[in-house]
């Protein structure tokens, strides 16, 4: 057999030169984030578990791999199944020892950013890895306005899209002005019987419920009963202490800045959960463990039991349980009917089961949180509501139903000089992207409220799916930035 030879041009010399010396260019101008960040990037487009756990223990740093290697395993299987794969797109942001990459999500085509952290020295080995908001390309948005029903159609599209991969389960709706342009319910309420999602199933909140909290304290605020800058001892003497109780104000219980914890501990999951049906009985577990963790107003810590404590502080202030004063001054005015914080031990129909999706070596798993989750949810979160309910909220709250127009603003404003930059009174809050509601999470639960200030659209997601509601959230958000932007340069023209 001939050896085939093949012939040189002096041009055609040169253009693999060229390109050879492009190629190496570009390997000698990629950080080793980024080439990390690749790295990780190809192998949740792989999906492949056993390559994950030999890649990462050659090549995470000593204290990431302290980590257990299920949650690694876990994010990484997580975003593999939401993406189905990812293709490169391009290097979104880059910082020292930090790349965050967008990538495409082959399922739906949308976008994801991976962040990836590694160590300064070499081999710069991964310290960290987490995902962010993506940053889409402006060639990615549409060229012309889309109508209302356009927006719908391509959310639709979407959340079949997951729904028909057993990546979501719940209910979405996209209201505009209060009056919904999308709103469906995918997948199954009830695994044990094959039940199916209805637009009106009650999902758990999970720390939604600070919501309505605030907003009590607020009304109360309104009516003269207490003041923001109230000591804590006025209501609760002695929670944790008596000397904390006199530094804590119920502004600082409001945003997260009162230096409390969460009273989730150990001995909160050894004990039954038939032992918390009431405030006050969520109160001991708390005060068992509680001290204060650092001086209230100097910084941020997200608490579930500043929040439960605020909700004794209503029960205080009105005389009333903290139940019944949420059901006559909160969920009746604005008229949400399948609303509350339902005792678990007794009948309450059209309830979701929150489920764990668990991915393994040996395929897909789902176990439900019954024994894992409260058997009644308070002021820090646990109740249940619908999308349609938190319409009904959202609508009430910002037409001044609820509270008059200055303590809307208090609530839905950020609170820098509080240490509070992302979080108001009991709202989570993004300046920049003006957006405020709050979100919740936990094994099989993944419920999330946004109002778009100043535009009129809200969108609303609940999932009974652990991180479930993420994409869909993300997706929402994306339609109506493409929105506002498109009227924004309407407008500019």
């Amino acid at each position: 057999m001939k050896r085939l030879i093949k012939k040189f041009t002096p041009a055609l010399l040169i253009s693999c030169l060229c390109a050879s010396l492009a190629i190496a260019q570009a390997s000698q101008s990629e950080s080793p984030a980024e080439r990390r960040a690749k790295e990780f990037a190809r192998l949740i487009d792989s999906g492949n578990r056993a390559e994950l756990r030999s890649y990462a223990k050659e090549n995470f740093a000593p204290n990431f791999l302290n980590i257990p290697m299920e949650q690694h395993l876990g994010f990484f299987s997580s975003v593999h199944d939401f993406t189905r794969g990812v293709e490169f797109h391009s290097l979104q942001d880059a910082k020292p020892n930090e790349a965050t990459l967008l990538l495409k999500a082959r399922l739906t085509g949308e976008w994801v950013a991976l962040i990836v952290r590694v160590e300064p020295e070499s081999p710069h080995r991964i310290a960290g890895i987490g995902l962010r908001p993506p940053k889409p390309p402006a060639s990615a948005q549409p060229s012309k306005k889309l109508s209302n029903e356009q927006i719908a159609q391509e959310l639709k599209a979407f959340v079949n899209k997951l729904a028909d991969a057993d990546v979501f389960s719940g209910t979405v709706l996209l209201a505009k002005d209060g009056v919904p342009i999308f709103k469906g319910a995918y997948g199954i309420a009830n695994k044990d019987f094959n039940a199916p999602n209805r637009i009106d199933t009650k999902f758990n909140l999970g720390s939604m419920n600070k919501m309505f909290t605030s907003v009590a304290i607020a009304q109360l605020v309104e009516r003269g009963k207490l003041s923001f800058d109230d000591p804590l001892s006025k209501f609760v003497p002695d929670f944790p202490d008596k000397a904390s109780a006199e530094k804590i104000k119920i502004k600082h219980l409001l945003t997260h800045t009162a230096g409390l914890g969460g009273y989730f501990s150990r001995a909160w999951n050894e004990s039954s959960r038939a032992m918390y049906h009431t405030v006050d009985d969520m109160m001991k577990r708390a005060a068992a463990d509680e001290k204060l963790l650092f001086e209230p107003g100097t910084r941020w810590q997200y608490s579930n039991t500043g929040m439960l404590v605020l909700g004794k502080v209503v029960e205080k202030a009105s005389g009333q349980s903290y139940y019944d004063y949420v059901r006559e001054n909160i969920s009746k005015p604005a008229g949400m009917i399948n609303t509350d914080c339902y005792e678990l031990d007794k009948v309450n129909p059209n309830l979701a089961v929150g489920y764990d999706k668990q991915i393994t070596d040996n395929g897909v798993s789902f176990t439900n949180n019954i024994f894992a989750h409260v058997m009644r949810g308070g002021p820090q979160g646990g109740g249940y509501s619908t999308v349609e309910d938190l319409l009904r909220f959202d609508i009430a709250l910002r037409s001044n139903k609820l509270v008059g127009a200055e303590y809307v603003k208090m609530l839905l404003s950020a609170k820098p000089e509080l240490n509070s930059p992302g979080y108001g009174y009991g709202f989570q809050v993004e300046t920049e992207s003006q957006i405020a509601g709050h979100g919740g999470g936990f094994l099989g639960i993944s419920s999330n409220l946004d109002m778009f200030l100043g535009t009129g659209w809200t969108a609303i997601v609940m999932s009974n799916y652990g991180r479930g509601a993420q994409p869909v959230q993300q997706k929402m958000r994306n339609l109506v930035r493409t929105d506002l932007e498109a009227r924004a340069s309407s407008i500019s023209k």
